[in-house]
């Protein structure tokens, strides 16, 4: 039973958590609102099964980070909603309609959130090579911890970034209100995936998506070592960009974080101010062995 939980937990998840959203937004004409106590909901059962089959129990293990991260999720989210809302707006704007509105709704969602992936992916993956992006996404890399919760932890001024990247360029195209609501909904469920602390077991389907299995190497606090996997829902970008990474080793604690930053701060405002300020640096630790191959 255990391993047909933990077979299904990712797959289940998203295609549930999704498919009812998709439901209630696109076809029975509800309020988008209602999205937010479903991620309430989704969030308390990833809390869940990350105490019934985690990873690592290590990573359950508060280390003063409970409280700054649900200030993380609460700005983030709140953002998230302000820009819902503002999506009418656009729409008005916008003088064209280049979006397939005559697809049914589930059609328009998949579109959207392969869409949004490929340039979310893009955003990432320039986050990692140009200064001014890092010093706004190593805010998200600082956590020496992998949780669902901490999915939904990053610079305001980078979830921006990568909402300009991924999501400005569907609603320039028409893309309907509920569409993008349930995008933004999918996101965060996704993120809630791809830092889980369940120790998932999706088969063939983690090689295709980009759940915690392949996004713990990410987080790597090894320098350039971490370059890797930056998809957000599929693996096929980093396949296309070299980046796509897998290894038989179990990420540990002492494997995250920014290496040549530990002393990175580690409260809101401290981690919301750092990309302005001039922080100390170490050398890089190298990676361990089991790590220290190059992406593939």
């Amino acid at each position: 039973m255990k391993r047909w939980w933990l077979a299904v937990y990712a797959p289940g998840m998203l295609l549930g958590c999704v498919g009812m959203a998709t439901w209630w937004v696109g076809y029975a004409a509800g309020s988008a609102l209602w999205l937010l106590p479903g991620l309430v909901l989704a969030i308390a059962v990833s809390w869940l099964a990350e105490r019934c089959w985690p990873y690592d129990p290590a990573f359950n293990a508060r280390q003063g980070d409970a409280g700054r991260d649900a200030v993380h999720a609460l700005v983030n989210e709140g953002l998230n909603l302000l820009a819902i809302g503002a999506i009418p707006l656009v729409a008005a704007w916008v003088p064209w309609q280049l979006w397939p509105t005559h697809w049914s709704v589930a059609a328009q969602v998949v579109l959207a959130i392969v869409a949004a992936d490929l340039g979310i992916t893009l955003v990432h993956y320039a986050s990692h090579r140009w200064a001014w992006l890092w010093r706004l996404h190593a805010v998200h890399h600082s956590v020496t911890r992998m949780y669902g919760f901490n999915g939904l932890m990053k610079h305001p001024l980078h979830q921006t970034a990568e909402a300009l990247g991924g999501v400005l360029p569907l609603l320039l195209l028409g893309m309907p209100y509920p569409v993008a609501a349930v995008l933004a909904f999918a996101i965060a469920i996704q993120l809630l995936l791809q830092h889980s602390n369940v120790d998932m077991r999706p088969g063939w389907l983690g090689k295709v998506m980009a759940w915690a299995p392949l996004h713990r190497f990410h987080h790597m606090r090894y320098g350039k070592a971490g370059d890797v996997n930056f998809g957000l829902f599929l693996t096929v970008w980093d396949h296309l960009l070299g980046t796509a990474f897998d290894a038989d080793y179990r990420m540990r604690v002492d494997d995250l974080g920014i290496g040549s930053q530990p002393a990175y701060p580690r409260d809101y405002l401290g981690q919301l101010l750092a990309p302005f300020r001039a922080l100390p640096h170490v050398p890089e630790p190298p990676p361990p062995p089991g790590l220290d191959q190059s992406p593939r």
